[in-house]
Formats: structure tokens, sequence, C-alpha cells
């Protein structure tokens, strides 16, 4: 039998009421409609490189963002001693570029991995909490709208891959 990818459950979060369960709740939707765009696809297809002359692949997507969860939440505001992941201090895209179909299955555990950790590391972080971002201090509340801009941006180049590869729009 041939692995696909598994659809994600279904996220929602509030629409009112304090910043942090709304922020959480679209970080966790962003999350899973990255994994929603890869489901069904095999590990071969999450590897194509689909849109000439672009290296991006869904695979490289996942990679990507496993290893951009773990430096803004982990490292940076946990301040967690853990490696960065994909040779990060070469500055080479080693997540984006270093694609092997039979990683698939690793790289969206790992990525689901992540995630629960991530949160796990900022749970009793204050939201006030400062950190040095690219252009200054930045609260944990910003690290989140960077997070979810971040996922955004992605999940609409994961649109067009996915949409080369089989068609299928609207996930």
């Amino acid at each position: 039998m041939t692995w696909t990818s598994p659809a994600p459950a279904p996220v929602d979060g509030p629409t009112t009421g304090p910043d942090r369960p709304i922020l959480e709740g679209v970080l966790a939707h962003q999350r899973s409609t990255l994994l929603a765009i890869c489901a069904g696809l095999t590990a071969e297809q999450l590897a194509l490189r689909s849109v000439p002359p672009s290296g991006l692949s869904l695979l490289g997507l996942v990679r990507h963002m496993t290893k951009v969860e773990r430096i803004w939440f982990r490292k940076r505001v946990a301040q967690e001693d853990i490696e960065h992941l994909h040779n990060f201090e070469a500055r080479d895209d080693t997540d984006f570029t270093a694609i092997d179909p039979a990683d698939a299955p690793d790289a969206i555990e790992q990525l689901r991995d992540e995630w629960r950790l991530a949160d796990q590391a900022v749970a009793a972080v204050d939201f006030d909490h400062t950190i040095d971002g690219h252009h200054g201090e930045m609260s944990l509340r910003m690290v989140y709208v960077h997070m979810i801009g971040e996922y955004a941006r992605h999940n609409g180049h994961a649109d067009l891959l996915r949409e080369a590869i089989d068609g299928t729009t609207g996930r």
C-alpha cells in the first residue's frame, strides 16, 4: 500500500474575546491548512517541484515550516537549547533543496510534533514577553502574527503547487 499524506482534523477557534485564544486559533487554522493542502498526496507527489523554474515543493514547505516553528517559538521565545533543523546555520535552504520522497512521512510527523512542542514551550509565556526580532524588539503576540503571515504566504504557494500536481483547489 502506498503512503499518502493524512488529512488533518478540522480546526476552529474563537472570533471574539482576548487576543491570545484568537491568535492561537488562527495559527492552528493556518497550520492545519498546510496539511490539508498536502492531504491525499503520495510522498513522490509531495516532493515534486511542479512550477518551474521554482525549486519549491510541498515537502520543502513542510520541512521549512517545521524549522521556522522551532526557531521562533522554542529557540527565540522559550530559549530552549536545542539544535536547529535542516542545516540552518549554513543558510543554504536545505529545508527546500534536500528533498527525498522517502522522508515525507517523517517530515509530516515532525511538523505535527513541532507544533505540539512549540505550543507547550510558550504556553506559560506572557503575550507581552519580548524577544529580539529581525527588526528589533517584538512581543510573543507579534511572533504569533508573524507566524500566521508566514503560513498564509506559504499556504498560497502550496495551493499553487497542489493545483499543478493534480488540479485540486480549495483545500
